[in-house]
């Protein structure tokens, strides 16, 4: 009973919209792919526009992932404005790719012209500029505030763009490839501590990059430096307040966070 107890946990605001989001996201995702790749067919470039993976792409995948892994646990703290640099130019890529099919509806829906020129500064860029302008503007937000909620922006889109680009051939590289992320899972978060001293999965998932605007900003001793955050939550998971509602949750603190990979989702 007692163990039926500490599940209460599972019905905490955060949880719910956890498990809410990655419901949500694993649908987006499946959708999303579906849509990608018979426009894809349809403009003959499928093969150069994603990547399809063989038996031996499939068993590479689970190792890499455990090599980053191991770097990351190791020399975190040496590569992580590298690390955040490359998670920024993805992040951007990503929402751009996700909003991208919503510009070409609302142009076709409402008969929309392009190039527009804009009253501000009277220059001409289509919608799709527009569209990489504001991407690029949420990273940005992302790098300065540090919100979770732009994170999770910007990892859903991120988990929306790999499942749309990478295809499985058939149902047993499928397989194969889910039963190798099965053992890399259950090695990494249950048995690492036995070999590495730590756990490394939780270690590297909790740990936080250091930001290079803040770096830069404190450098040059820039104005605002107060309102940049020092460290980011990087966009590879998603993650909720435990105090989503306000008040607090009772056993945990006001920096408190749920989280999932967004690997799990995939």
């Amino acid at each position: 009973m007692e163990s039926l107890w500490k599940l209460a946990y599972l019905l905490e605001p955060a949880s719910l919209a956890l498990i809410a989001t990655a419901i949500s996201v694993a649908y987006a995702s499946a959708s999303r792919a579906l849509d990608y790749g018979k426009e894809m067919e349809r403009n003959l470039d499928f093969s150069e526009a994603s990547i399809t993976l063989d038996r031996s792409q499939a068993l590479m995948i689970p190792l890499a992932s455990s090599c980053s892994l191991l770097l990351m646990f190791y020399l975190f703290s040496s590569v992580s404005h590298l690390v955040t640099a490359f998670t920024t130019v993805a992040s951007a890529m990503a929402l751009f790719f996700c909003l991208s099919p919503y510009v070409t509806y609302l142009k076709t829906q409402f008969n929309l012209m392009d190039p527009f020129v804009s009253r501000c500064c009277s220059k001409s860029f289509t919608r799709l500029q527009g569209l990489l302008m504001l991407s690029i503007t949420t990273v940005l937000a992302w790098l300065v505030s540090g919100h979770w909620l732009l994170n999770n922006v910007l990892g859903i889109s991120i988990c929306i763009a790999f499942v749309s680009h990478v295809r499985l051939p058939n149902i047993k590289i499928c397989a194969l490839l889910l039963a190798c992320l099965f053992v890399y899972d259950i090695f990494w978060v249950f048995f690492s501590e036995r070999f590495f001293g730590a756990n490394v999965m939780v270690s590297v998932a909790t740990q936080k990059a250091s930001n290079p605007v803040h770096t830069v900003a404190n450098k040059l001793s820039l104005p605002g430096l107060q309102l940049i955050t020092k460290k980011l939550e990087l966009p590879v998971k998603l993650v909720f307040p435990r105090n989503l509602l306000g008040g607090i949750v009772p056993g945990s603190s006001p920096g408190d966070y749920m989280m999932l990979g967004l690997g799990d989702m995939i």
